[in-house]
């Protein structure tokens, strides 16, 4: 998409984030997009923010957020000591949902790990959101593991 630039994200993008984030049927049960919003997303930015193996991305066209994305990289001892990388949190604004920010979003991914020496990028999805599993099998990606979570009650 012509235009579009990605950066890491800065303290003031956070509302816009939040909103792509609870801006869908999963994210409006968990996420709490309200003014002001709520102090835990501050502390969740400024920890992201302040950890060099943490990127919070965003894609900016015509000077607005459009999508987001959060790509951890980790260290490991298999691999002889290698490095992955993990894409969480991907959303892209309804207004340009299918015009192929996401797909640039995770391209951009994709080059940061390898920029960074990573053997391997990996994300997950919900099950439920099967057009996401979709789209990240187009862009290559494929189930080869089963995930597994355990959710604490809060």
């Amino acid at each position: 998409m012509e235009g579009l630039q990605f950066r890491e994200a800065m303290r003031e993008d956070v509302d816009c984030i939040v909103e792509m984030l609870s801006d869908d049927e999963l994210g409006s049960k968990r996420e709490r997009y309200e003014q002001p919003l709520p102090e835990s997303y501050i502390r969740a930015f400024q920890t992201i923010e302040s950890d060099p193996n943490n990127e919070l991305i965003v894609a900016v066209l015509d000077g607005k957020i459009v999508g987001v994305q959060q790509v951890t990289y980790t260290p490991y001892l298999t691999y002889q000591g290698g490095w992955r990388a993990t894409i969480e949190g991907v959303r892209t604004a309804t207004c340009v949902r299918g015009k192929g920010v996401g797909s640039e979003l995770i391209t951009y991914a994709i080059q940061r790990a390898k920029e960074r020496g990573c053997h391997l990028i990996q994300l997950t999805t919900d099950k439920k959101r099967k057009d996401a599993l979709r789209f990240y099998e187009r862009l290559g990606f494929q189930a080869t593991h089963e995930g597994l979570k355990l959710k604490f009650e809060s």
